[in-house]
């Protein structure tokens, strides 16, 4: 009997290390504190907001470690731990937005989860009357949940044995492929490049006289493909203000959203020299050839809709080159932000600047996501290639009946059945929560079928813009808060372990 909830045990005690952790990481916001006391509204009310959730993770996360005993992780006790670690990080989170600015505990939760998460979904409006302090805060908690809040505090902390199945828990992948041997050796390298790149971005934004403050913050989230902006405005903040260099900052962050939506591992290989990395697989090229396309479809479609497509084709001398480039510009950043999933904007995607075949094909962009192994959420490219690869096996096996063709081989290596079985599950239930998401935000708001869907699948892709404007999500009905709280968790975790945690079983090992 006793073993019977050996991982209840262990999963609360794992738990237990990782709200120590969590109370560590709470006093970081209170150097931006100090450096700007009594100027943007941090004092002695947003320390409170820190030191209070840093003692209750922490003391918490003694209690835990000593009621629970310490076990040896199997392979299913980590999906565990993994679900019950974002849900517990996120209540924990959530209160320096109730105690800092008098945020709703639920607004809070939604606030938090959307960063650890990294979904850029938000409950906050008047950005810049914000304490700095909560701001970046709230772009901290996308950077750390950008590679995953679990590895950030294995990478740190944990040497206890299972680390491998507790990483494998969390991380976005097909196959268990590592830069090197071993995985503290790995994790290394991954939160080193990751690091390196935040701060080679923090820095390149600097240099185009973006402040420093707000600098850091877009560097946070940006790698993370978060898209926590310290502007109401997003990133159009700096076109709308005059700012001299907006179109290269522009150009910058879609290039920085590129990197964090790439996988990690390619990144390793390029700064080994292997530049071929780039292009020598099948995913990196399906995500090329996607942004390349879609980009060209929304510009037409953007281009035909305000009339310049028909002018330049009857009268190509009569266009203006600064509108043009304007149009290409916002274009490819939109494009870029939804496949890598950041929350970014420089042009609301529901406003008129997007004709309505671009609507619906930021629909389409939200479900492909990044790359395995990236920052990013949604579906993952890999797992497109494997449903196309696999359709298009099927359509031979009708023209060809005689002749066998069972392997799905992609980059000359053999997919598992367990993988191809595993990825249609995950888009048959991809589709379905869509699917129940958009109607419960039907039946308790007064949006549209195609506003609805929107939300859903900017929660369950953890992509932040949809169809549904932030005023009118602050005043949403808190059954659709939750139905989007649990789609970020279930879009961030690949569904299957969220669903795990409502099996009686799977606690009984």
């Amino acid at each position: 009997m006793r073993n019977q909830f050996r991982r209840i045990h262990y999963t609360f005690h794992f738990l237990g290390y990782l709200l120590e952790t969590l109370g560590a990481v709470f006093l970081l916001p209170l150097v931006v504190v100090f450096i700007y006391w009594k100027t943007t509204g941090d004092g002695w009310v947003t320390i409170v907001a820190f030191v209070v959730p840093s003692v209750a993770a922490f003391v918490s996360g003694r209690r835990l470690r000593k009621v629970f005993r310490a076990e040896p992780p199997d392979t299913t006790g980590p999906m565990l731990i993994c679900t019950l670690g974002w849900l517990i990080a996120s209540a924990f989170g959530a209160l320096p937005f109730v105690i800092g600015i008098r945020l709703g505990y639920l607004n809070a939760y939604f606030e938090a989860i959307s960063g650890f998460t990294t979904t850029g979904f938000t409950m906050l409006s008047g950005l810049d009357a914000i304490p700095r302090s909560i701001l970046f805060w709230r772009a901290l908690t996308q950077w750390v949940g950008g590679i995953g809040i679990l590895s950030f505090f294995l990478a740190i902390t944990f040497r206890g044995t299972g680390a491998h199945h507790v990483f494998g828990a969390e991380s976005h992948k097909i196959a268990s492929t590592r830069p090197v041997p071993g995985i503290f050796n790995t994790l290394k390298i991954l939160w080193g490049i990751y690091g390196a790149f935040t701060l080679i971005g923090a820095l390149v934004l600097v240099l185009e006289q973006v402040p420093v403050f707000e600098a850091v913050c877009h560097a946070l989230t940006t790698l993370s493909t978060g898209g926590f902006s310290p502007h109401d405005a997003s990133v159009a903040h700096y076109a709308l203000t005059g700012h001299p260099h907006y179109k290269l900052i522009e150009y910058t962050l879609t290039l920085m959203t590129m990197v964090g939506a790439i996988n990690f591992l390619i990144h390793y290989r390029v700064l080994t020299r292997d530049l071929k990395a780039f292009w020598d697989n099948m995913e990196i090229r399906y995500w090329w050839r996607l942004i390349a396309i879609f980009t060209v479809i929304v510009l037409i479609d953007h281009m035909h809709g305000s009339g310049t497509l028909g002018a330049l084709l009857t009268n190509p001398t009569s266009i203006d080159a600064g509108g043009l480039e304007q149009s290409f510009r916002r274009t490819v950043f939109q494009v870029t932000a939804i496949l890598t999933t950041t929350g970014y904007t420089t042009q609301d995607i529901g406003s008129d600047f997007f004709p309505a075949l671009s609507k619906q094909m930021f629909l389409v962009m939200m479900v492909f996501g990044g790359c395995v192994g990236s920052t990013s959420g949604g579906f993952k490219i890999m797992r497109v290639v494997i449903l196309t690869r696999l359709m298009l096996r099927e359509i031979r096996k009708l023209r060809v009946p005689g002749r066998a063709v069972t392997k799905l081989i992609i980059d000359r290596k053999t997919v598992p059945d367990d993988e191809t079985h595993r990825t249609a599950a995950l888009f048959f239930t991809w589709m379905a929560l869509v699917a129940v998401g958009g109607g419960i935000t039907a039946l308790f708001s007064d949006h549209g079928a195609l506003t609805s869907l929107s939300g859903m699948f900017s929660a369950l892709g953890n992509i932040g813009p949809c169809y549904i404007r932030s005023g009118d999500l602050v005043d949403i009905s808190p059954v659709v808060k939750i139905t989007y709280i649990l789609g970020m968790l279930a879009g961030r975790l690949e569904i299957l372990p969220v669903l795990l945690l409502f099996s009686r079983k799977a606690w009984r090992g």
